[in-house]
């Protein structure tokens, strides 16, 4: 069960405090790149000091900013990996699934979906109002951005799902020994991240609706799925289709998308509707694909310790 390979009574949840915290630190170890690069513009460029991430983001070229950007996930990766290795003597394996391998047919197949899904709900919108994007597409930054795109994007989001789903999933297991606590904190703690992104300035804070219901959704299919996959494709598809297909001048990245929108921002049914239609009929296609069965149980209910505590006692007799 993929919440027990966390539980040892060696794993004390101080060492996910500590194990977290030196997980930031990796990532702020990965911003020196460009934290080096602000600083080479402001003092021998004459570029102003950007005072926000808004003006860190339009310092640089768009594919240059995406590539020092993620340089910081792919250290925060290495902490990942450092962390569950040496902090909680465990693997990689343990905090992605409860299968013996990883199954990367769950993860395409949850990528291929959101990515049809996202591209119909486009071409729907684009349809319906199309003098709110106009047409970006330059070539060669555009193969640039794909490159790129594919190669970090994942990484980004595997790392957040890592962090989310799989780490702190498991952290909050250890502390609370049931399903919910770990279910409920980690989608927030995973929505409030996103608390200082430019789409919640724009839009205010109903839009967190939107973060903290993505995260409960990722949570509820890893749980029910016992494994996190479907969340690694889903997060993947969601992040580098957006990059590739459109992009605006608010939003956290500006990429050489296909497309940009010109409209204002604003919260409305496009912020609702994933949480409350688009999400519970992917829960129903996955739960019939997978056959989940046992819902409250695997979402609310709590962890057998002593079950768990003489599995590992017979493992070290």
């Amino acid at each position: 069960m993929f919440l027990e390979q966390g539980i040892n009574p060696e794993n004390k949840f101080w060492k996910y405090l500590l194990g977290s915290a030196f997980i930031i630190a990796a990532s702020f170890v990965g911003q020196i790149p460009l934290t080096a690069a602000v600083f080479y513009k402001t003092f021998f460029e004459g570029k102003a000091l950007p005072t926000t991430d808004s003006d860190f983001m339009k310092m640089f070229e768009s594919n240059v900013t995406l590539f020092l950007v993620m340089t910081s996930f792919i250290f925060a990766f290495a902490g990942i990996y450092f962390v569950v290795k040496y902090i909680h003597n465990q693997t990689l394996l343990s905090i992605t699934t409860s299968r013996p391998k990883v199954d990367w047919k769950r993860i395409w197949f949850s990528f291929f979906l959101w990515t049809f899904i996202s591209l119909l709900s486009f071409s729907i919108v684009y349809l319906n109002d199309p003098e709110k994007f106009v047409l970006s597409f330059k070539l060669v930054p555009f193969l640039i951005l794909v490159v790129l795109g594919i190669v970090l994007i994942p990484i980004q989001t595997s790392t957040e799902e890592y962090v989310f789903r799989g780490y702190l999933m498991q952290g909050f297991a250890n502390l609370s020994r049931n399903r919910w606590f770990p279910l409920l904190m980690t989608s927030l703690v995973f929505g409030s991240m996103h608390w200082f992104n430019p789409e919640v300035v724009k839009m205010g804070n109903i839009v967190m609706i939107y973060y903290i219901g993505t995260g409960l959704f990722l949570g509820i299919i890893t749980l029910m799925d016992e494994g996190m996959e479907l969340a690694l494709g889903f997060h993947a598809a969601n992040n580098l289709v957006g990059a590739l297909l459109v992009t605006s001048d608010w939003t956290v990245f500006q990429t050489h998308s296909i497309f940009r929108d010109l409209s204002e921002p604003s919260a409305g049914i496009d912020v609702i509707l994933p949480v409350v239609v688009i999400y519970p009929i992917l829960l129903f296609v996955f739960s019939k694909k997978y056959g989940w069965t046992n819902w409250k149980e695997k979402l609310t209910g709590n962890i057998n310790i002593e079950e768990i505590n003489q599995d590992h006692a017979k493992l070290n007799s």
